[in-house]
């Protein structure tokens, strides 16, 4: 039994719990979320060794049914997700407090108590040994994310928050759950498989039934971004700012694709999947979404809403590797996890430096905007470049593998929707930087008085963006645990 697990669940959770009781001190609450968000980042970084060498950390809390307990597990893939989720907390905790303070926005205290149980959720469903405790978790991330998205309590605000819990809610309900009571009743078990081949069902299974329960799983794990139950995401775009952060870079979609990829291929497994050819029309389905949303993303002139329909058509890039069922495809679906982190959480960040400086949203009234503010537009540039997959940023990993392992399936077809959706992302990423630096000011708006965000925004922004870069320039760190998923 490996306690760090529980001590990193409990982290955030007691750090919560400090922010509630010292909310009247904004440097001591602060604080507090500072110094929770660092010691979980050691804890999950102490059990880099263990899993590298091999070693599955396990502990079980209790058990409610045979088959059915509340177990935590660290293996390879968990760890790719907890790394994400601790360290760009680190990051987001000072980001939020030059955003809070910039705009002096009201309930902050609220703001981060919910924001530190996002991140007690998001850890809960990285290291979750099985489905139930994976889907527990799930439902605390759309829970504690709720006050953040209606934040602002405004009609805006409430709409975009109600939008939000009914369709996460309800498509967990309506789906997740019967398939997770239908896969209990038919394999005896929740718990994951040790590996990504052999899935949890027997052999001779009914195979209607298993791709009726797999089809429940996918629209199950809404925050996965895939449509049609994609609409909550541009709709919690009222949120401030370091939220959307949050949501579309951290805590929320990374739960929605993480449960999605972790069940196709530890409850389902490869060799399921194949039997019942399962994967690639995955694959295509989720296809649409990634060239549906970048279509709309053209269209929209807001910056958060463009970023936020680039959202669901990045999301889909992970799915679509774990679809294609070769080890190419695995490891670009899953090292994406990682990669749109950072490169995302830094274009959300950049948005509310935008905002914070200038108080501008459209794009259109970005032009010039670059000259007063280079380092902001430059960190927003690079961070672009890893969406669309240019070398060297980050997302140049992505899609090299992806490409890789569509060629290895024999897909043309999804070969030429990657090359397609990389000419889509250029298109709706390129003018904004373009404008930015070469735009000129509209006619009597001059540059007095725009300058820089505060430091505790553009430091983060800054860390952020060259995190990007080092994940493309030295990708192997996080590949080892890519590649331990599919050896």
């Amino acid at each position: 039994m490996d306690y760090k697990l529980l001590i990193a669940l409990l982290i955030p959770l007691i750090g919560t719990l400090g922010v509630m009781f010292k909310g009247d001190n904004e440097n001591i609450r602060e604080g507090i979320s500072s110094v929770s968000s660092i010691l979980l980042l050691l804890v999950v970084g102490s059990m880099i060794p263990a899993v590298l060498h091999g070693k599955t950390l396990v502990l079980h809390l209790f058990t409610i049914l045979p088959g059915v307990s509340v177990t935590l597990r660290a293996d390879a893939m968990s760890m790719i997700f907890a790394l994400v989720s601790s360290s760009l907390w680190t990051i987001a905790v000072f980001y939020s407090m030059g955003y809070m303070r910039g705009l002096n926005e009201h309930a902050q205290t609220r703001f981060n108590a919910c924001f530190a149980l996002a991140i007690f959720g998001a850890i809960g469903v990285a290291f979750s040994d099985n489905l139930f405790t994976m889907y527990l978790f799930y439902e605390i991330v759309s829970i504690c994310t709720y006050p953040l998205v209606g934040h602002h309590q405004d009609a805006e605000g409430y709409n975009g928050a109600r939008k939000y819990i009914i369709y996460l809610t309800t498509t967990a309900k309506a789906f997740l759950l019967p398939a997770m009571i239908l896969i209990y009743v038919l394999t005896g078990t929740l718990d994951f498989a040790s590996n990504i081949h052999d899935g949890i069902f027997p052999a001779g299974i009914n195979g209607t039934l298993v791709i009726m329960l797999y089809i429940f799983c996918i629209f199950g794990f809404a925050k996965n971004g895939v449509m049609p139950f994609h609409h909550w995401l541009p709709g919690a775009m009222v949120a401030p700012t370091p939220v959307s952060a949050l949501l579309h870079a951290v805590a929320v979609v990374k739960v929605g694709v993480f449960c999605t990829t972790r069940t196709m291929l530890y409850t389902f497994g490869t060799d399921t999947m194949h039997a019942f050819n399962l994967g690639i029309p995955t694959a295509y389905f989720v296809s649409f979404t990634i060239l549906a949303a970048s279509i709309i993303a053209l269209s929209k002139d807001n910056l958060k809403a463009r970023l936020a329909y680039s959202t669901v058509s990045q999301l889909s890039y992970i799915i679509l590797g774990a679809a294609l069922l070769t080890d190419p495809g695995i490891q670009g679906g899953l090292i994406h996890i990682v990669n749109h982190a950072f490169s995302k959480i830094t274009l959300f960040f950049c948005a509310g430096a935008i905002y914070v400086a200038t108080h501008k949203k459209q794009i259109s009234e970005m032009d010039g905007l670059g000259k007063t503010m280079p380092w902001t537009f430059g960190a927003f540039g690079v961070a672009s470049l890893s969406m669309i997959g240019a070398p060297p940023v980050a997302g140049f990993i992505t899609k090299w593998n992806l490409l890789i392992g569509s060629v290895e399936a024999h897909q043309i077809g999804i070969l030429l929707i990657l090359i397609a959706s990389t000419l889509l992302n250029a298109a709706y990423f390129a003018p904004i930087t373009y404008r930015a630096f070469f735009g000129k000011r509209p006619e009597g708006e001059p540059f007095t008085g725009i300058k820089e965000a505060p430091l505790a925004m553009l430091i983060p922004i800054l860390i952020a963006c060259t995190i990007s870069v080092l994940l493309g320039i030295f990708p192997d760190f996080m590949l080892q645990f890519v590649k331990a998923v599919t050896g």
